[in-house]
C-alpha cells in the first residue's frame, strides 16, 4: 500500500517501495474528490517538475532539518516562445500551481529557477489560487512575479494577457495565512487579488540593475533621472472593489542585501482598488521613502488603500514616515487592531480558530 494512516511518502531515492519518487505521482495516486486530510511527506531533494496542487485537503511538507533542504523547482517564464509562436506568458510559467481549497505547504522551498527578470520577465514560484490555504515556514524564491494569490482580476488590460490555467474560470476571493516564510523576488513579486496575511515573514528585495543610474539606458519620461534607479516594488495588489482586505503583512521585515537606499517601493496597484497593509513591521532603508508608488495611474490615489501602522523604518525608535505619498495613511494603534488576523481570515467561518497553529 502506498498511503498508510493518510500519509503518502516521497523520496527521489525511492528508498522503500512505499515511496514515490516525484511529488505529481504522489499527487495523482489521490481520489480527484478527496475530503480526507492527506499528508504528503517529501523527503530532502531537489525535485525538478512543475507541480499542480488539485485535490483538496492536502499538505505537502519537507521532512528535512530545515525549508532549504526539500526544493521544489521549475524554470518556465513569460518570455518561452511556445509552438503556436506566441510567449509563454505570466500563468502559465509557475512551479508550483495550488487550485484547490484546504491546502498547506509546510517546511519547502518552491523556487523558479529561471533567473534575471530583465531577460526572462515573469516567472511565478508559487501560483496559489483557492481558500483556506497555508503556507508554513516555507522559502518561495524568484524575481519578478514570484508568488500570485489568484484569483485573477475580472479583465486583461492587454489581449491574451491572462492566458494560462484559470483564463476563464470564475474570480473567487480565497484567504491566505503566510506565516514564518521567507519571499524575495525584484518586480511585483506578491501580487494578485486574494486576501492574503503574511505574519512574521522576511521579505527580500533583489537588485535587478547593476548599473544604478539612469545613464545610457531609456527610462519612462516621469522617472527622475537624478535620483537612482528604482530596483523594484514589493506588492503589486488587484483587490476587487468592494472585497474587505487585499494584503496585510503583520511583524514581517524587509529587507535587502544590495539594493541601494530608496530604490524600493511597497507597493504599487495592479488594479485601482488595492488594499495593503502594513503593520508592526521594519523596513530597510531600501524602502523609498514615499513608501507606495501609484503606477502612474493618478485615479488610483482616491481608490486604493495602503496604510502602516507602527511600522519602524531603518531602525528608527519612533515610526514616523513624513515622506510619504500623500495617499498613504498612518493608522493609529486602535485602526491596527482592525487589520488583526482574526478579523481579516477568521471572521466569516471561523477559520484556523480551532486550528493548531
Amino acid at each position: 500500500m502506498i498511503m498508510m494512516q493518510n500519509k503518502i511518502y516521497v523520496s527521489q531515492n525511492g528508498e522503500t517501495s512505499k515511496c514515490f519518487v516525484c511529488v505529481t505521482d504522489a499527487l495523482h495516486s489521490i481520489p480527484e474528490d478527496n475530503q480526507d486530510p492527506v499528508t504528503i511527506c517529501i523527503a530532502p531533494g531537489i525535485y525538478h517538475e512543475k507541480i499542480t496542487i488539485d485535490r483538496a485537503f492536502v499538505t505537502l511538507e519537507g521532512t528535512g532539518k530545515s525549508s532549504e533542504d526539500t526544493v521544489l523547482t521549475y524554470d518556465d517564464y513569460a518570455n518561452i516562445v511556445m509552438d503556436d509562436g506566441m510567449k509563454m506568458g505570466t500563468f502559465r510559467s509557475y512551479s508550483v500551481f495550488i487550485d484547490a481549497h484546504d491546502v498547506t505547504l509546510k517546511n519547502l522551498t518552491i523556487e523558479n529557477a529561471s533567473g534575471d527578470s530583465l531577460v526572462h520577465g515573469q516567472a511565478i514560484a508559487l501560483y496559489a489560487d483557492g481558500d483556506r490555504l497555508i503556507v508554513d515556514g516555507c522559502r518561495i524564491v524568484g524575481h519578478q512575479d514570484t508568488l500570485f494569490t489568484g484569483p485573477l482580476p475580472p479583465k486583461e488590460i492587454q489581449k491574451n494577457g491572462f492566458i494560462g490555467p484559470k483564463q476563464y474560470a470564475p474570480r473567487i476571493n480565497g484567504r491566505h495565512y503566510y506565516r514564518n516564510c521567507y519571499i524575495c523576488g525584484d518586480v511585483d513579486f506578491i501580487f494578485g487579488s486574494a486576501t492574503a496575511y503574511f505574519e512574521s515573514c522576511t521579505i527580500e528585495s533583489l537588485k535587478r540593475f547593476e548599473d544604478e543610474t539612469w545613464d545610457h539606458v531609456s527610462s519612462p519620461a516621469k522617472e527622475d533621472k537624478s535620483k537612482p534607479r528604482i530596483q523594484g516594488y514589493v506588492t503589486a495588489a488587484s483587490t476587487p472593489e468592494g472585497q474587505a482586505y487585499g494584503y496585510v503583512f503583520s511583524k514581517c521585515r524587509f529587507i535587502s542585501k544590495d539594493c541601494p537606499n530608496g530604490t524600493v517601493y511597497l507597493g504599487r496597484p495592479w488594479r485601482e482598488y488595492a488594499k495593503t497593509v502594513f503593520a508592526d513591521c521594519f523596513f530597510g532603508q531600501h524602502i523609498h521613502p514615499e513608501l507606495f508608488h501609484d503606477w502612474n495611474k493618478e485615479a488610483a490615489r482616491n481608490t486604493v488603500f495602503y496604510a502602516v501602522g507602527n511600522c519602524v523604518y531603518t531602525g528608527e525608535s519612533k515610526p514616523s514616515f513624513p515622506q510619504k505619498a500623500d495617499f498613504v495613511h498612518e493608522l493609529s494603534g486602535e485602526q491596527t487592531d482592525a487589520f488583526s488576523k482574526e478579523s481579516v481570515l477568521c471572521a466569516e467561518d471561523g477559520w484556523l480558530l480551532s486550528m493548531p497553529m
